[in-house]
């Protein structure tokens, strides 16, 4: 696949979750407890993002470049739309952004360009759910079943959709007139979090714990960022070394290396998967909005 040492520790954190889910789900499935199939199809789906992002899929143009903003700093990729790409473009030539908040801002971009993604890939599966139910002939409580499983489609879609527009305007903002230093978050998957969270049926308790959740999510997100950074130095240091011959200096590099991967990668888990259940909990409260 060509990954650097820092997308390959991404890649076993998501398959890592992947098969928690698998597992958790073959379990629901023997206790009868998903006959629609909702969750056998969020499965196959989360599978498709994943094959996706890293190029599995067999499309030749669908994998990430191989890139990492703090080895190549933040010319190695491509956006794949031009209004992100033009916004991009003007933050750049602004003089409103450090070096650090430049490299923050990418981050941001990527981000962005990954939710597009991912809504592009539910859209692609929901409109083949849709051409399948249309050819059906005999209605049935079967079809009935499938017509509730595209209704939670399309509201996943909805909050998809909201999520992306809200970022778009935020990256918008920032591009034009820089960081705000009162922000309360950095991390863009949290902003995105405590954006939805404040447009959900939480009460201002919940919203005030949710808040300090997230504080404590985006702690755990930079010490991840950390990781990366010393996994990415110590893969190149690595290869430095090989090429100078020095056996022990050599096994060093490759301990260090190896720590610093394990380290990535349990982290990499822990925070996707801290992810998955902050953003369940909003889901749960924007429905409540809905009803």
């Amino acid at each position: 696949l060509h990954l650097s040492a820092v997308k390959l520790a991404e890649l076993h954190s998501d398959l890592k979750i992947q098969e928690k889910d698998e597992l958790s789900w073959k379990k629901l499935k023997a206790e009868g407890l998903d006959e629609d199939g909702e969750k056998e199809a969020k499965l196959r789906r989360n599978l498709h993002v994943i094959m996706t992002k890293y190029g599995m899929n067999g499309k030749k143009d669908s994998q990430l470049v191989d890139t990492n903003y703090i080895k190549d700093g933040t010319e190695s990729d491509t956006l794949d739309d031009p209004r992100l790409e033009k916004l991009w473009s003007k933050a750049k030539t602004s003089g409103k952004f450090s070096d650090e908040e430049l490299d923050k801002l990418w981050r941001e971009f990527k981000h962005h360009k990954e939710k597009i993604r991912e809504y592009n890939i539910l859209l692609e599966t929901v409109s083949r759910t849709e051409d399948i139910h249309k050819n059906v002939i005999n209605p049935s409580e079967e079809n009935l079943v499938k017509e509730e499983i595209l209704h939670n489609k399309h509201r996943e879609l909805k909050e998809k959709l909201r999520s992306i527009n809200q970022g778009f305007e935020r990256l918008r903002k920032v591009s034009h007139q820089g960081y705000d230093t009162t922000n309360e978050f950095e991390e863009p998957r949290v902003i995105d979090l405590w954006d939805m969270a404040k447009s959900a049926n939480f009460t201002e308790k919940e919203l005030e714990s949710f808040w300090e959740e997230l504080k404590h999510f985006e702690a755990k997100i930079e010490k991840h960022h950390h990781y990366q950074k010393q996994l990415e130095i110590s893969h190149q240091k690595l290869k430095h070394v090989e090429g100078t011959g020095d056996k022990d200096h050599l096994n060093r590099n490759k301990e260090k290396y190896a720590m610093l991967q394990e380290k990535t990668k349990e982290l990499g888990y822990k925070v996707k998967k801290h992810l998955q259940d902050l953003s369940s909990r909003i889901s749960q409260g924007l429905q409540h909005n809905e009803l």
